[in-house]
């Protein structure tokens, strides 16, 4: 396997694994979307797991906070101050890995997010935020202040109202540096998005001044990687990335809503692994991945 094949897939079974040892959680949105968190960390994101509050730092925000495993996941993947017997701890009393991020208790979590959309909103402040702190500090030749807001959002982050109302002042106020992503899985707790939702967001977004663009090849790395550096490239507008993925990738419950807010079970997580030709130990992580993680510490920003 090549290098961002090996680590997004410990992505998945991590974040995998954190679920079934806990016996609960959201297993689905960590398998479906676990290459685009990859992608945003591994290509784009400035940080330094070292000074996770270095104040010139890129911010990923997690809007869909009920798929924490993901996150804690990438955290610990790049370095960040999270151990592997935390992931063991997932949900757990005095852990530092709860059910849903929170930002005042683990290292690199920049929002606390869980309920849906306020993520959203948050990222918006944090892009007025930089543009504010840039136009004060930034002068010729020295900019002190010069970082992007990246957002992973889900179906349900988006049927919020404070999404429109939020990215309807993004709009308004050309924010370039804030960009986010829709993990367009189609799935909800309740079933199929379409039990109750038939909004054309792409459209939505056009219309509240945001570039957009759509990918329906949703695991093409390649094409996400692209699109987010085309993002990068605007100068007066904030940007909107859907990316069609599917819940619970892999598993015999893809694009199935059991897979949402429930652990997969032993055995389809076992049949999983066999099929990603994946060690069936709990939190294995290969050699591979333990070279990514140092070089992450070792490299600083």
């Amino acid at each position: 396997m090549k290098e961002d094949e090996i680590i997004i897939n410990t992505i998945r079974f991590l974040s995998v694994d954190q679920v079934e040892r806990a016996k609960s959680g959201h297993p689905g949105m960590p398998l479906g979307a676990a290459h685009v968190g990859y992608i945003i960390f591994d290509r784009f994101l400035k940080f330094n797991p070292k000074n996770p509050r270095w104040i010139n730092r890129d911010r990923f925000v997690l809007s869909a906070g009920h798929a924490s495993a993901l996150l804690y996941s990438l955290l610990f993947l790049n370095g960040y101050d999270i151990s592997i017997e935390e992931l063991k701890r997932f949900r757990q009393l005095d852990s530092i890995t709860p059910g849903h991020p929170e930002n005042i208790l683990t290292p690199g979590v920049e929002v606390t997010s869980g309920p849906l959309g306020q993520g959203f909103g948050n990222s918006v402040g944090m892009a007025i935020a930089e543009r504010y702190l840039s136009s004060y500090f930034n002068r010729e030749g020295f900019n002190v202040i010069d970082h992007y807001t990246y957002v992973l959002a889900s179906d349900g982050d988006l049927m919020e109202g404070i999404s429109s109302e939020a990215a309807a002042l993004a709009g308004h106020f050309k924010l370039n540096k804030l960009i986010v992503i829709w993990d367009n899985n189609k799935v909800t707790i309740d079933g199929p998005t379409s039990l109750a939702w038939s909004e054309n967001v792409l459209e939505r977004f056009h219309a509240l001044g945001w570039y957009v663009q759509d990918i329906e090849d949703g695991y093409n790395l390649s094409k996400i990687e692209d699109a987010v550096r085309n993002a990068r490239e605007q100068k007066d507008k904030p940007s909107f990335i859907a990316v069609r993925t599917h819940i619970a990738y892999g598993s015999r419950l893809q694009d199935d809503s059991r897979a949402h807010g429930a652990p997969l079970g032993k055995e389809v997580v076992e049949e999983m692994k066999k099929k990603f030709n994946w060690p069936l130990e709990e939190f294995y992580i290969p050699e591979e991945a333990w070279r990514y993680r140092e070089e992450k510490i070792k490299n600083g920003v």
